[in-house]
């Protein structure tokens, strides 16, 4: 008789485990609190528009392909697959920009552009950060952080002091131009620090961007999600909608089951693939492996305020993903990670799909998502959603040259407030916990638990780390720890 499996939450990470679980043989049940599967990874369709609520960038396809691989499957069998060009436009300020093509040369062209000598230090660095992308993804996130000595091997070994420096100092070192520095920054936002807090190693998010290009699946990031959710129903999966989960149930220090809407659920295993802090609430406190000074103490990656908004006409001087970076970038990383507060003056980004996917809004209209990072558990009031918005709005009038507060048919907004209700988020952060230094490979929370027996995690606050690749992987890792341990 099969084992089963029963899995908290239907996010990347939670999707791909039930995959390679019924795959391996599982009984694999699993139990999602909101209406739809995705975890933060949803959608909102209103008045003919459709918005990705969660993650809208699709980078690293090198791993979606690898996960449908493992299946005998590729990612076209469920959704069309689009490289965007231009990947995306950053604004510096009115009638000052700089595009980013969807082909290295012409990358390089435009940091030529901007800084003379500037394309021959691009292609070193971009050298270098594939050289760190092979190594990273192609080997070191498939291993589950259950020893530091995962990270040793001849080709880490050469490269240790990217681990000691950071990419700032990196980028600063050789290059000038303060734009084009930001612009190679940017990529670790995805990774939840401030480049000065970030490895040099991660430099690899750099060739993900520039190498391997910006993606777009037509229908939306969502897409991706069903995919998924197809795949693993043709592997036998069951999935429960409505289905909040308010206990582990454990006995004699195992777990045994969850505890769902007052009924009992029994299993031999359990992953969860919910907030990871959230999830040890789940259990007696003297079960729990992290305590909350250890939580407190750890470096979160960023909260955001995002609007989801429905213009009444196409818009000009935009890209898919466009980036407004024409106020103070270290002050809104200190407004984050310093001294939060919400910031003065802050950057955003703003994604318009229906630029690339007429399915994302009515013929002659524009989908429009809006984003400003913010510090986790900050105070969250419509009144200050609304005072933000008219601040980006203005900044987005002035600089693209065209009015649209009239255009607007509706607008939706999610923040602080909502990552805590909607996904139980620790201080609603967005994107999980940050990688620094020591918050990475086995410095994270642990995939299996050290303190209850068949209770396992997955997601974007254990490894490999923040992002919807490494989520896939996460997954992917959970799988194998539990059938390495478990098999009967």
């Amino acid at each position: 008789m099969s084992q089963k499996i029963k899995i908290i939450g239907s996010g990347f990470s939670a999707l791909a485990a039930s995959c390679y679980l019924a795959k391996a043989g599982y009984e694999v049940e699993v139990y999602e609190k909101n209406a739809t599967v995705g975890g933060r990874a949803r959608q909102l369709k209103k008045d003919g528009f459709t918005f990705d609520i969660g993650p809208t960038w699709y980078w690293m396809p090198d791993v979606f392909e690898r996960f449908f691989a493992d299946f005998n499957k590729k990612p076209s069998d469920y959704y069309q697959l689009e490289k965007l060009d231009p990947a995306y436009k950053v604004f510096f300020d009115q009638n000052d920009s700089v595009i980013i093509p969807g082909r290295l040369d012409e990358i390089y062209e435009n940091f030529e552009k901007e800084e003379p000598g500037s394309s021959v230090k691009l292609e070193k660095f971009i050298s270098k950060a594939r050289d760190n992308y092979d190594i990273a993804i192609k080997d070191l996130v498939y291993r589950p952080g259950v020893s530091p000595l995962e990270l040793v091997s001849p080709q880490t070994a050469t490269r240790l002091g990217r681990f000691f420096t950071n990419i700032s100092s990196e980028v600063r070192k050789e290059f000038s131009n303060k734009k084009l520095r930001q612009i190679l920054e940017f990529p670790v936002l995805f990774l939840g620090a401030k480049a000065s807090d970030t490895p040099a190693f991660y430099s690899f998010m750099n060739y993900a961007d520039f190498g391997l290009g910006t993606w777009h699946p037509k229908g939306g990031m969502y897409k991706v999600i069903e995919g998924i959710k197809d795949l693993a129903e043709s592997l036998g999966v069951i999935f429960h909608l409505n289905s909040p989960v308010e206990k582990i149930i454990t006995e004699k220090g195992k777990a045994k089951g969850l505890m769902i809407n007052g009924q009992e659920h029994y299993a031999d295993i359990v992953l969860s693939g919910a907030d990871y802090h959230h999830s040890e609430q789940l259990l007696p406190e003297k079960l729990r492996q992290y305590s909350p000074d250890y939580w407190q103490k750890k470096t979160f990656a960023p909260s955001s305020l995002l609007f989801y908004v429905g213009f009444d006409k196409k818009l000009k001087n935009v890209t898919h993903h466009t980036l407004f970076f024409d106020s103070n970038f270290e002050a809104h990383a200190k407004d984050i990670y310093d001294a939060p507060k919400w910031p003065e003056d802050p950057l955003f980004y703003a994604s318009f799909p229906s630029v690339t996917d007429d399915t994302c809004a009515p013929g002659g209209k524009e989908a429009g998502i809006f984003l400003i990072p913010l510090a986790p558990d900050l105070e969250d009031t419509p009144e200050l959603r609304e005072r933000y918005f008219n601040i980006i709005l203005d900044r987005f009038e002035r600089i693209t040259g065209q009015e649209i507060k009239n255009n607007i048919i509706f607008k939706e907004s999610f923040c602080v407030n909502d990552f805590k209700e909607e996904y139980n988020s620790y201080k609603g952060n967005a994107y999980g916990m940050a990688n620094t230094l020591f918050q990475t490979a086995f410095l994270r929370p642990k995939i299996r638990s050290k303190k209850v027996e068949h209770l396992y995690f997955t997601g974007q606050l254990t490894v490999p780390g923040p992002g919807v690749p490494p989520s896939l992987i996460s997954g992917k890792l959970a799988a194998g720890l539990i059938e390495k341990n478990e098999r009967k």
